[in-house]
């Protein structure tokens, strides 16, 4: 249900609510939040709530500027795993300093632009992820190990899969917060699973993803096990990647002469994305770890495309242009807003130019080994310069370079990602 903000206040009165979590993600998609009390509400959503900016990373690109959270109503929910009495509520924010200019680091306004281009242009895009994680074991002292939940394998069944009753209640808790997944199985990796997601809007998909995070973290701790968005967390076993899922449709002005997107429209956003792939793996696969994904099992490594389950960075069959475009490359600690931003303009290009796709199967390239070339491919690109404003790129290739020098000088480079991602990712 979407709420005006007359009504979450009226919501608030009558359901016992007495804490608001005010959402939002840093420049590399972590999830972050504040807590007010619900009687500050009103007086948030006219004036913001105030953070520190410098303090959050990334978003030292304001330059020591205040910024300011306010609530997007329309993203209101409860979180079930809280207290049915003194209810906590949480609801995303866009972010804005304090004149009330959006923050260029604010994710949802980013996608929000890309989404009007694409309007602009004629189309409407959705969206839909598919999302792998892996649950770990939690020893006497409640620290997680890095011993897996079980070893179980693909579609596996109970008691193989021990992960059955905590998807089942994912799934559940997801539902009580207006989010319906398609499906959840076990996935090929030792204690590894996956959750489907239908396809929505591009703002609500991103904003569905974080909450499907949030919702598996709190979830898996009830069970007494680790959940870990980690894209390699074991260096013998399949890695957690996020496929992404997208189809186009004309603008609802343009109904009436047809319902959806050419062939040969849908041919060029996919041609797009591969020629402009490399230009942004920095924002779909954002850390060190990231790329002891890629090549590895069937996570992708060249820039090709095929019809057929495989390896490949898109799986698309040119011949249907109902059947979606899927990107196999990204992970789940990227800032689904900017990747999926990125993705439409791609794509917008890819059309504008009438991008002709590669052979089945022929290569056009690979992706980059590393965080480091990520963040000099990003650099040097015209395609992100155009869309990603200046301070937050310069930002965003600072800090992959001081986390690829932290990771090039260390003694037990393992040991240094487990200790960076495993028990925060």
């Amino acid at each position: 249900m979407i709420y005006s903000e007359n009504e979450i206040l009226q919501y608030i009165e009558e359901n016992d609510v007495k804490f608001v979590k005010l959402t939002f993600c840093d420049l590399n998609g972590r999830l972050k939040n504040i807590s007010i009390l619900s009687s500050e509400l009103a007086a948030t959503f006219e004036s913001g709530a105030r953070i520190t900016a410098k303090k959050i990373s990334g978003f030292e690109a304001a330059n020591g500027k205040d910024l300011f959270l306010f609530p997007d109503a329309q993203t209101m929910t409860v979180l079930p795993w809280r207290p049915q009495q003194g209810r906590v509520i949480r609801m995303f924010c866009y972010i804005r300093y304090a004149d009330g200019t959006p923050f260029e680091g604010d994710g949802r306004y980013f996608l929000k632009k890309a989404m009007r281009s694409a309007v602009s242009a004629g189309y409407c895009f959705r969206f839909g992820t598919s999302c792998e994680f892996t649950l770990f074991r939690i020893n006497e002292n409640g620290v997680p190990t890095k011993t897996p939940h079980d070893n179980a394998g693909y579609c596996d069944t109970a008691p193989d899969d021990k992960g059955e009753n905590i998807r089942r209640d994912v799934c559940l808790t997801l539902e009580q917060m207006g989010i319906h997944p398609v499906s959840s199985r076990h996935e090929s990796g030792c204690g590894q699973h996956e959750i489907d997601f239908n396809a929505s809007s591009a703002l609500k998909a991103a904003d569905t993803f974080l909450s499907f995070k949030s919702a598996v973290k709190s979830v898996a701790e009830t069970h007494g096990v680790h959940a870990s968005f980690m894209p390699k967390p074991l260096r013998t076993d399949c890695g957690n990647g996020m496929h992404i899922s997208f189809n186009i449709f004309p603008d609802s002005d343009l109904l009436e002469e047809r319902s959806t997107a050419t062939g040969d429209e849908l041919k060029s956003t996919a041609a797009g994305i591969m020629e402009h792939i490399r230009d942004f793996t920095l924002f779909t696969n954002s850390t060190v770890n990231s790329y002891e994904r890629l090549g590895e099992f069937t996570a992708p490594r060249d820039i090709l495309w095929a019809a057929d389950e495989g390896s490949q960075l898109v799986r698309m069959d040119p011949d249907s242009h109902d059947t979606p475009v899927e990107l196999r490359a990204a992970d789940c600690v990227c800032n689904p807003y900017f990747v999926l931003g990125l993705m439409i303009y791609a794509s917008l290009e890819g059309i504008s130019e009438k991008a002709q796709l590669p052979a089945e199967n022929e290569s056009i390239g690979r992706l980059p080994a590393t965080l480091e070339e990520a963040a000099d491919l990003a650099e040097g690109s015209e395609f992100i310069r155009k869309y990603i404003p200046e301070n937050i790129l310069a930002t965003l290739i600072s800090c992959s370079r001081t986390e690829w020098k932290e990771y090039s000088t260390a003694y037990d480079k393992e040991a240094f990602e487990d200790q960076k991602y495993f028990y925060s990712l």
